[in-house]
C-alpha cells in the first residue's frame, strides 16, 4: 500500500478552517430522510466542537456534498473534496455508495469513517484508512435472524431487488436459519407484483415476509396489499433494513405500518450525552431523531479526537484509528479488527430489533436485543 502525505496535516496547511468532507444522500434516489438525520447529527457535532474551541482553536468546517444513492457521484464527490484539501471523510447512509467512496478513499490516502453503512465487504481489501461506526450487516442480521426464530418464524420469505447489500442480507439470514430447522425462500421483486407476492406466499405457507426493497417504492405498495389479503391476516412483516425508523413510513402506512420490526442501533436506555444530544437533535429535525442521527453526530465526535491527536503524533497517520478511545452518544467508542471485515470497526454499537406500537405508532417498542459479544482486538 503507498503511504501519500497525509492528508490530515493537509487540511491544516493555510491557516485557516479544519474541513471534513460529508457525504450525505439529499436527493432521489437517495433515501432523504436518512440524509437528513445524518447531516443533523454532523452539523449539531460540529458546531458543538466549534463552540467548544474547535480544532486547537481552529474552527471545523463541513463541506456537504449529496451522493443522491449515486456510487459514481460519491466517488467523484470523494476526488472533489480531497483537492479542495479536507483532513477527513464522513458520512453515507448507502452501502453500495459508501463502498464506492471507501475505495475512492483508500486509493487517496485519505481517512474516511462511515456512519451508517453496513456491508461487510465495504472495501475489496484491508486498509488502514477506512474506519466504521455502524455494525456490519453480518453482525447485525444474525441478531434479527435470532428475533425470527425466538419468535416462532421457521418458513421466512424475502421479497427482494437486486442488490449486493440484499443479497448479502438474504445469504447471512439463510445461513443462520437453515442450521436451526428454518427455511428463508427468495421472492424476485423484479418479477412479482405486490398481488402476485401474495399468492406466493399463501402457496409457500410462509409466517414472515421480509421487505428487502427499497422505500417508499415498492415497499408501501407490497405492504398494503399483504394487510389487505385476509389469507395473510397471521403473516409477520418485517423490515430488517430500517425503513419503518423514519416518520414517512408513518405518514404513507398510518395502521399498515405498526409492528414491522426492524433494526436500531440504540441502547435501551441513553446515557447522559446521548440524552442532551436527543433534545438537540430534535429541535433541529422538527421530529424524533433515529438512531442514523446519533450515528451523524459520533462521527464528528470520532473525527474530532483523531485531528486534535494527529498533531501530536504525525507518524501514525496512516492508520488514524488505532488510538480512537472516546465517549458517544451511545457508549464508548473504540475502533478493532473483526474477522472478515477490511476496515476499522466499531465492535460494536449497540443492536436491537424494534417496532412501532400499535396502540401509540410514535413510540417504538424493544422486542429484542443483541449480546455485546465478540468484542474483536
Amino acid at each position: 500500500m503507498h503511504t501519500p502525505p497525509s492528508p490530515l496535516t493537509a487540511g491544516r496547511s493555510d491557516g485557516s478552517s479544519v474541513r471534513i468532507g460529508a457525504l450525505v444522500p439529499l436527493s432521489r434516489p437517495g433515501w432523504v430522510e436518512a440524509g437528513q438525520h445524518l447531516l443533523a447529527g454532523l452539523e449539531l457535532a460540529v458546531h458543538e466542537v466549534n463552540d467548544a474551541g474547535g480544532i486547537a482553536g481552529r474552527p471545523l468546517e463541513l463541506l456537504v456534498r449529496d451522493t443522491a444513492a449515486d456510487p459514481q457521484k460519491a466517488a467523484a464527490a470523494v476526488e472533489e473534496l480531497a483537492g479542495l484539501g479536507v483532513a477527513a471523510l464522513a458520512g453515507e447512509y448507502h452501502s453500495v455508495v459508501a463502498r464506492a467512496a471507501a475505495a475512492r478513499a483508500d486509493a487517496l490516502g485519505l481517512p474516511f469513517l462511515c456512519s451508517s453503512a453496513v456491508l461487510d465487504a465495504l472495501t475489496e481489501q484491508p486498509t488502514e484508512w477506512v474506519a466504521r461506526l455502524a455494525p456490519a450487516q453480518s453482525h447485525g442480521w444474525r441478531i434479527y435472524a435470532e428475533f425470527l426464530l425466538g419468535a416462532g418464524h421457521r418458513r421466512i420469505a424475502v421479497g427482494a431487488q437486486s442488490s449486493v447489500y440484499w443479497a448479502a442480507g438474504t445469504r447471512i439470514l439463510r445461513e443462520y436459519v437453515t442450521p436451526r430447522g428454518g427455511s428463508v425462500v427468495e421472492l424476485d421483486m423484479a418479477t412479482l407484483s405486490p398481488t402476485a407476492l401474495c399468492e406466493a406466499l399463501v402457496d409457500r405457507g410462509a409466517t414472515a415476509l421480509l421487505l428487502l426493497v427499497g422505500h417508499p417504492e415498492p415497499a408501501v405498495p407490497i405492504v398494503r396489499a399483504v394487510h389487505r389479503d385476509r389469507r395473510l391476516a397471521e403473516i409477520m412483516i418485517g423490515a430488517p433494513a430500517g425503513q419503518p425508523e423514519f416518520p414517512e413510513w408513518a405518514r404513507l402506512l398510518g395502521d399498515d405500518g405498526v409492528a414491522v420490526p426492524f433494526l436500531r442501533y440504540l441502547p435501551e436506555r441513553l446515557g447522559a450525552l446521548g440524552t442532551r444530544v436527543e433534545t438537540a437533535l430534535r429541535e433541529r429535525l422538527g421530529v424524533a431523531p433515529s438512531f442514523v442521527a446519533f450515528e451523524g453526530y459520533d462521527t464528528v465526535v470520532v473525527l474530532a479526537d483523531v485531528l486534535r491527536s494527529r498533531g501530536a503524533d504525525e507518524a501514525h497517520a496512516a492508520d488514524p484509528w488505532t488510538r480512537v478511545e472516546v465517549e458517544g452518544t451511545r457508549g464508548r467508542i473504540r475502533f478493532s479488527r473483526a474477522p472478515g471485515i477490511g476496515v476499522r470497526q466499531w465492535t460494536w454499537a449497540p443492536t436491537q430489533v424494534v417496532d412501532r406500537d400499535p396502540a401509540q405508532p410514535d413510540r417504538f417498542r424493544v422486542l429484542h436485543s443483541g449480546r455485546e459479544d465478540g468484542m474483536g482486538q
